[in-house]
């Protein structure tokens, strides 16, 4: 099987992106993987994905639970189905996931100093480096340049702190990624972390497409969550090879289980009541997947 780095080369070279959804419990994975599963039987091809927990998430599934089930999911089925460190805040929070068995970590800094934030986001990069020509691994080392809020939730307005202001600049990705020596390079660029009830902004695609020319490196498009189908398919052909979905998701999974409980209040079983969510978590995976994909 290729490696995750080897996948995200050929999702650039062929203009697609990989979709990347956050779990936080066994019912969204099986959502997720369900679908990713099920266009690959439409495509005749496998189509990778990238499953990501944050700290907080890893924290309720558990960090050593999470990396047993995609290690055990990719060597049983032969699935290109990867494990993400999504928004670490500490060199020792990447470590201990890395020295697990993940496939790449995200070292958020995005809130200390420039150099402060070069100077840890190196040392990660250095440990995945050294960790990985130990262990014959593959790790990716990410990082995050620029504002784009923090939580994955329904928000009434854009996050506090996020404006044009705080959006990454090209020359500053450009010395950050020399500086660093990072594999993938997550950008401000309009996005957003969670939904706006009333929209989310509109992503600066020309933005996107400097820093992908002047960097060379995979980009990535966190806070996917409520950015239009227009907006991805632009992004995409920008220069973007990974995208985050997070609070779509959260919110189909919450939307399904409260109708279900509604309509049979008296229902106690979590198999019964969890299954329409892991129903819905699926529909709105296969959708991304399918558009991520180029597939109409």
């Amino acid at each position: 099987m290729k490696t995750l780095r080897e996948y995200i080369k050929e999702a650039g070279e062929k203009g697609i992106a990989i979709g990347h959804f956050n779990i936080s419990n066994l019912e969204i994975l099986h959502g997720i993987y369900n679908a990713a599963k099920k266009l690959s039987e439409d495509l005749g091809t496998k189509v990778p994905v990238i499953i990501g927990v944050s700290e907080g998430e890893e924290k309720f599934i558990g960090k050593d639970e999470v990396t047993v089930l995609i290690k055990e999911i990719r060597e049983k089925d032969n699935y290109p189905i990867f494990l993400n460190a999504d928004h670490h805040y500490s060199f020792e929070s990447v470590k201990s996931v890395v020295d697990l068995g993940y496939d790449s970590a995200i070292i958020d800094a995005v809130k200390i100093p420039l150099e402060e934030n070069i100077a840890l986001t190196k040392k990660c990069v250095d440990y995945a480096r050294e960790l990985g020509k130990r262990e014959e691994r593959n790790i990716l080392i990410e990082a995050e340049l620029g504002f784009i809020g923090q939580s994955s939730k329904l928000l009434d307005e854009i996050p506090e702190g996020v404006s044009e202001a705080t959006m990454t600049k090209v020359e500053d990705a450009k010395y950050f990624i020399e500086q660093t020596d990072i594999d993938m390079l997550a950008p401000s660029v309009g996005n957003i972390h969670g939904m706006v009830k009333g929209g989310n902004p509109k992503l600066d695609i020309g933005r996107i497409k400097l820093i992908k020319e002047r960097c060379g490196i995979p980009l990535v498009l966190h806070g996917g969550s409520g950015i239009s189908d227009d907006d991805f398919t632009k992004a995409i052909k920008a220069g973007i090879s990974v995208i985050h979905i997070n609070t779509e998701i959260r919110v189909a999974y919450k939307d399904a289980v409260e109708k279900y409980l509604k309509e049979n209040p008296k229902e106690i079983a979590p198999y019964k009541f969890l299954a329409p969510a892991v129903t819905a978590v699926e529909e709105v995976v296969y959708n991304r997947l399918k558009l991520f994909n180029g597939i109409k």
